[in-house]
């Protein structure tokens, strides 16, 4: 090789091995990654791909998947990074809508946090410390297991990846009455561009306000995050109630939109709309299933929907009350720690949608023919109120701004939604809206196109973050925040 010239892939593999394995991080606890040739590099690829438009052959592949023990790997495995010149993703539950956190169009490795899961929970400080590769139900089943009077109000799917979910802000079913996860994030343990290891105090408040809710990998590897758990009722009550077009879906989703916001905090009802089959001949029709988490009993919540909702026809035997650590699943706690997706792995493009002013029924009946369309497979959309809480906390508190299925469908949706921009949310995410050039060298205005759709006017503060922080933009993706300057 000449002097000066680049090294080739397959250089650069080696010694980037090499690098781990001599590394003074290696000399304490042994470095596990995989490479092609290792058995069970198609596995522990594969495990984590939840979206199945990236697990084909077709699909870009890692060199090298690292799975850290310790946070003296990641420092390793950043260290050698540069030395050599190979891209990193940064990989927790895998979750990522275009598959960001394990693939790119360059020569890179994975940073798979797997076995970064421990979950601490203290019921007397009523916080938890959580790392990073852990999931959202592991998370839950932790705090389960010693309390029933305190909860965390995250997402709803168990498998989902702390690390990624509170990077984007993270909302589930008690937003109204918590609002996001990243609200109650008190602390954090961060491995910054220099491999140097911080806590809140350390990292200072504006790199501790941009890590939570300004997207992963972007800014340094979170290993960790310290959380305040809430208090809620010792039993909740849950419901779902299903609703065809013949049975008046249309209409009730439509009294849904006068509502939904302006109940009491601790009712949360989402409407998911899908397809599915008449009872009487089996041709398709639409259904919409209104799902809640209300944060009380079932005989306070009877009649509040009776009085503010009679329109969706609420019984009592349609009311299942539980501990608040088993409404995402319904079964036994047990079942939280899986890594293994409840449902079947799919193909499947997202994209997301702000919603200011209630929909006609003519546009709601528009989204219906969308949805009965045969050449849409599985098709589905989540309306989702906030409100409450949400409606409270400063836009500007955290980098997420939004307080107050198909291409085709979102077209349609676009007189009906935000404008000017058209808002998105980050953990949705969507390269569609736009991206950062394939060699991750995009200029700021560049960015700018997607960057205020996620967040809004506190772009400009996760720039100038990210410029003091990482200022040739090692840490970077398809749509991670750029430094003012490109680098190269």
């Amino acid at each position: 090789m000449l002097a000066g010239a680049a090294a080739s892939p397959a250089a650069n593999h080696e010694n980037f091995l090499h690098c781990l394995s001599t590394s003074p991080a290696a000399n304490v606890s042994k470095i596990v990654f995989y490479t092609p040739a290792n058995p069970s590099y198609p596995s522990v690829l594969q495990f984590s791909i939840h979206n199945l438009r990236f697990n084909t052959s077709a699909a870009p592949k890692p060199i090298v998947i690292v799975t850290p023990q310790t946070t003296s790997h990641i420092q390793a495995a950043i260290s050698c990074s540069h030395k050599h010149r190979l891209h990193l993703r940064v990989r927790g539950g895998g979750h990522d809508y275009e598959g960001l956190s394990y693939v790119a169009s360059r020569p890179f490795f994975i940073l798979d946090l797997i076995n970064l899961s421990s979950v601490k929970v203290d019921v007397a400080a009523r916080t938890a410390w959580i790392q990073a590769g852990a999931t959202i139900g592991e998370l839950y089943y932790q705090i389960g297991t010693q309390t029933t009077t305190l909860a965390f109000p995250a997402g709803v799917c168990p498998t989902v990846g702390v690390g990624g979910h509170f990077s984007g802000g993270g909302y589930g079913l008690s937003l109204r009455k918590f609002g996001l996860a990243a609200d109650h994030i008190v602390d954090a343990h961060l491995v910054d561009v220099k491999g140097k290891v911080h806590n809140r105090a350390s990292m200072g408040e504006d790199l501790f306000w941009a890590i939570r809710g300004g997207g992963g990998n972007t800014f340094g590897v979170v290993t960790a995050w310290k959380v305040n758990l809430l208090p809620v009722p010792e039993n909740v009550t849950v419901f779902t109630v299903t609703k065809t077009i013949q049975q008046n879906a249309t209409g009730i989703i439509n009294r849904w939109q006068q509502v939904a916001d302006r109940f009491p905090d601790d009712l949360f009802i989402r409407v998911i709309l899908d397809r599915t089959e008449t009872t009487t001949n089996s041709t398709a029709t639409g259904r919409a299933s209104f799902n809640s988490l209300y944060l009380g009993q079932a005989q306070s919540l009877l009649p509040l929907l009776q009085r503010d909702f009679p329109e969706l026809g609420v019984e009592r035997e349609d009311l299942i009350e539980l501990t608040w650590a088993g409404y995402p699943t319904d079964s036994p706690l047990e079942v939280l720690r899986s890594r293994v997706p409840l449902t079947r792995k799919r193909n499947f493009k997202a994209k997301s949608d702000y919603v200011t002013e209630p929909m006609s029924e003519r546009a709601l009946e528009g989204i219906w023919r969308r949805i009965l369309r045969p050449d849409i497979e599985d098709p589905e959309l989540i309306f989702s109120p906030y409100g409450g809480r949400m409606s409270e906390i400063p836009e500007s508190s955290i980098p997420f701004p939004h307080r107050a299925g198909t291409r085709e469908l979102y077209g349609y949706l676009a007189p009906h939604v935000s404008k000017n921009p058209r808002l998105a949310y980050v953990n949705y995410r969507d390269l569609d809206v736009g991206s950062n050039n394939g060699a991750g060298f995009t200029s700021n205005e560049e960015a700018r196109v997607w960057g205020v759709k996620y967040f809004k006017g506190n772009y400009e503060r996760l720039v100038r973050v990210k410029t003091a922080v990482d200022p040739r933009n090692f840490f970077r993706n398809e749509q991670s925040v750029p430094p003012l300057t490109a680098w190269k």
